[in-house]
């Protein structure tokens, strides 16, 4: 069994919690960090975590094996440092950075170290991600010409924390919350991104916020694509990719729609991707199997991440993938 640490116990460490109290002989969760622990003693009694208010001091109990990363974003690069130079394995929580300066420092820092880290893309793990990814590799659909992607959801009004609302740490309307899980499963299905264009439309600020972001992209191996993403509406999932014998959509994360005489339709059963993905972390740290993000695709998202960034504070314009 892993014995962890969580660092954050807001919205999402507690719902990544939640989520692995299942898996309670593979890995358990016995120590929390919040700058402000007091405020979090009541998620410490639930989920029996002993308290500290910052990592340096969570690091001095040798009873932590590993740790998982749910904090905001711009202090993922060097928490990863600080874990990596005290031995332990990482699951950080998307996005892995907002630059991919900053993933590429994240990355060096744990081979310097020699031990592993992993980002929480959790969409990975749905099966028809998975379908989708044999589908494509099969060739079924011949030539691949194109890439439609939508996530939307209600999550940045309903659970709202300031920081998810700074520019800085959320930029560009929906994308850290929802698009760059789509990012990512174009990067897993397609490969790198080589430039982008955006459009982003805001209704109101946040908290509540009401905007929409459209991304338009071009992919190193010559196909195009466009993604969308509404950060107040009901939850709504969808990923389809053209080639010149037929298409394959998913439609809500759990149903194939095949075009073009190549298959059937298919739908699978929901899972708990977040409890999947904490199990891949502890294959991964107990050497069992790779954890399915390699580092490369981690660079490419963010790196992709970053250029749609640079679009929209450029008023939409043309940005190439560094």
């Amino acid at each position: 069994m892993i014995k962890a640490a969580m660092v954050g116990l807001g919205w999402w460490g507690k719902r990544l919690l939640e989520s692995a109290q299942p898996l309670g002989e593979q890995i358990r969760f016995v120590h929390g960090v919040s700058p402000r622990p007091e405020a979090r003693a009541d998620a410490a009694r639930e989920f029996g975590l002993r308290l500290s208010p910052d990592i340096a001091t969570m690091l001095r109990d040798p009873e932590v094996q590993a740790v998982v990363l749910a904090t905001p974003h711009s202090l993922h690069a060097d928490q990863i440092e600080h874990v990596a130079a005290a031995g332990l394995p990482i699951l950080c929580e998307k996005p892995l950075t907002l630059k991919r300066a900053d993933a590429e420092r994240a990355i060096n820092a744990c081979e310097r170290a020699g031990v592993k880290l992993a980002v929480g893309h959790n969409r990975r793990f749905l099966p028809a991600v998975a379908e989708m990814k044999h589908i494509i590799g099969s060739g079924a659909l011949g030539r691949l010409l194109h890439v439609e992607g939508h996530l939307s959801n209600q999550n940045s009004g309903a659970n709202f924390a300031p920081w998810r609302a700074d520019p800085d740490e959320s930029p560009a309307g929906g994308l850290t919350g929802t698009g760059v899980h789509l990012l990512d499963v174009f990067v897993n299905l397609l490969g790198p991104v080589a430039k982008v264009r955006t459009q982003l439309v805001q209704w109101k600020p946040g908290p509540g916020p009401l905007d929409s972001l459209t991304v338009v992209l071009q992919f190193r191996n010559g196909m195009s694509g466009t993604l969308a993403m509404i950060r107040q509406t009901p939850v709504f999932w969808r990923v389809h990719v053209f080639g010149e014998q037929g298409s394959v959509e998913q439609i809500d994360e759990v149903e194939l729609r095949l075009r073009g005489g190549i298959g059937e339709n298919r739908r699978f059963e929901p899972i708990d991707t977040l409890r999947a993905e904490i199990a891949a972390f502890v294959e991964m740290v107990e050497g069992r199997a790779p954890y399915p993000v390699p580092y490369d695709e981690m660079i490419a998202t963010v790196a992709a991440f970053e250029a749609v960034v640079e679009s929209v504070g450029q008023g939409g314009a043309e940005v190439v993938v560094r």
